[in-house]
């Protein structure tokens, strides 16, 4: 087995806790960084430092922005009576790489998934349903993933937003 001093380990370790990045591939991060100048990995840790303080959720569609409402919402250009449900602020990137959707979105930040241990009360379900409440939208379309925990989440969705008229 290689040895890797502790502060590589640590960062190998932190590269590989995110989604879709095994060890070989966090190895292969950890070491780049560390082939950068001190000013550059000081940049590097500044961005992910600003990334983590500065975004957040906005308070309407719950994707990441660094403003109180992203621009999204903002824009008093885009059609109010549709919304386009999606699973992460990625999705909303994705639609609107393609320049064709002009409604509005929502995001929210995970799906449904028993087996995981995620509930319908750690989505960002409540925030949609408060959208709903006055009356100006008129479509929800929803855009999740054909997977069992996509479909289950789309029908939970269906189910408590139908009573409401839309």
């Amino acid at each position: 087995m290689a040895y890797n001093p502790a502060p590589l380990e640590r960062l190998i370790e932190h590269f590989a806790k995110f989604n879709g990045i095994g060890r070989k591939g966090a190895a292969r991060l950890a070491y780049q960084v560390l082939t950068m100048d001190a000013s550059q990995a000081m940049a590097f840790a500044d961005a992910i430092r600003d990334a983590h303080t500065k975004v957040h959720r906005c308070s309407i569609c719950q994707s990441f922005t660094d403003a109180e409402v992203c621009p999204i919402c903002s824009d008093g250009g885009r059609d109010g009576s549709t919304i386009l449900v999606v699973e992460s602020p990625q999705d909303v990137a994705a639609f609107e790489r393609t320049r064709e959707y002009r409604g509005r979105y929502h995001v929210l930040h995970g799906l449904i998934s028993p087996v995981d241990g995620i509930t319908a009360d750690q989505l960002a379900i409540r925030e949609l349903l408060a959208r709903l409440q006055d009356g100006t939208v008129k479509e929800v379309i929803m855009a999740t993933n054909p997977t069992v925990e996509g479909e289950a989440t789309a029908l939970y969705l269906s189910k408590i937003i139908k009573p409401l008229g839309v």
